[in-house]
């Protein structure tokens, strides 16, 4: 019987010791291309771990949406998920300070570079709340879409624009604005275009395709209103089970994977741009006198998301000092 179990630990560890299994769960579907990446990583994960790591990817939303995945992670049903801004900062709220309005406009780049020098500090943060980064997926530019023909700024003034539920970064954007906000959870956009509950919204091109919105728009801001990332977060717990030996493996093969992810979040965005523009959407230039007002704008709502607590003082500060020195 020794001899048995002997031979077994030598060829099958993970079976004898126990594999490390991670459920995770996020919301794009297993077809697009997140879940496409997402899958391959997984595969190659358990080849290259010898099976002692074996990540469980649950697709499309059927784990729920992303509170239901942070709550299930907390209570223990599952041990991961790629979480975007507004369940980033239930986690951690200076997390979202990336997301600022109006802090690159169209600079791709510096946004990667901001993000990039902050991510140590944002990976110590979420180990102090119980999560492991693995890291940021690229969601891309988000921009303004309209049913209502807007020159300029103040021609938003009286549009009824959708703002997510309970995300206090873009209340406070439309509030320093003195636009009129209606709060909905995301599932509710599309319906509400359609009803007029809302005449404004604002995602990526590509979340506007895969959600249907480009059916029930007319007009894009062709004017980037900020650029937002998801990141890949599993419970400390579970990452500590994962042996030494297979920690750095799995950091460098997500790392990879990730790579390849944002590059092709980056150009399929690009084209869905295309598409939208192909399939009637007007865009809309901006004279550059608002791109110098949104500068003004981005101060003050800066300003109120420390009043009201939303960020603390020491990240804006980091951060204000990391897009100054990369300007240069």
């Amino acid at each position: 019987m020794r001899y048995l179990l002997l031979v077994l630990l030598l060829v099958f560890p993970g079976l004898v010791m126990g594999a490390v299994r991670a459920k995770i769960a996020f919301l794009a579907p297993e077809g697009s291309s997140w879940g496409k990446v997402v899958k391959a990583m997984a595969k190659e994960i358990n080849k290259e771990t010898e099976g002692e790591v074996r990540f469980k990817v649950y697709f499309g939303g059927v784990a729920g949406d992303e509170p239901d995945v942070l709550r299930k992670i907390r209570i223990a049903q599952l041990q991961g998920g790629i979480f975007t801004g507004k369940t980033l900062a239930d986690i951690y709220p200076d997390s979202r300070v990336i997301e600022i309005p109006f802090s690159f406009h169209d600079d791709r780049a510096l946004a990667w570079k901001t993000l990039n020098d902050l991510t140590p500090f944002f990976n110590e943060e979420y180990s102090k709340r119980g999560m492991k980064n693995l890291g940021f997926f690229e969601v891309g530019k988000v921009y303004f879409v309209s049913q209502k023909k807007v020159e300029n700024l103040k021609g938003l003034s009286g549009i009824k624009i959708w703002a997510w539920e309970g995300d206090r970064v873009v209340a406070a954007m439309l509030k320093t604005m003195g636009l009129i906000s209606v709060p909905l959870a995301l599932p509710d956009v599309l319906s509400s275009l359609s009803t007029g509950i809302i005449e404004a919204a604002y995602a990526s091109p590509m979340a506007m395709v895969a959600l249907q919105w480009h059916s029930k728009i007319k007009y894009l801001i062709d004017y980037p209103l900020a650029f937002s990332v998801a990141a890949f977060l599993v419970d400390q717990e579970t990452w500590n089970k994962i042996p030494n030996k297979y920690q750095t493996k799995v950091e460098q093969i997500v790392k990879k994977y990730m790579e390849q992810a944002n590059e092709q979040t980056a150009r399929e965005n690009e084209e869905a741009l295309g598409m939208l523009k192909a399939g009637g959407v007007e865009f809309i230039t901006f004279p550059e006198s608002d791109q110098k007002t949104s500068t003004d704008i981005r101060s003050k709502v800066v300003s109120s998301l420390i009043k009201e607590k939303v960020f603390s003082a020491q990240i804006i500060e980091r951060v204000e000092k990391i897009i100054k020195e990369k300007k240069k």
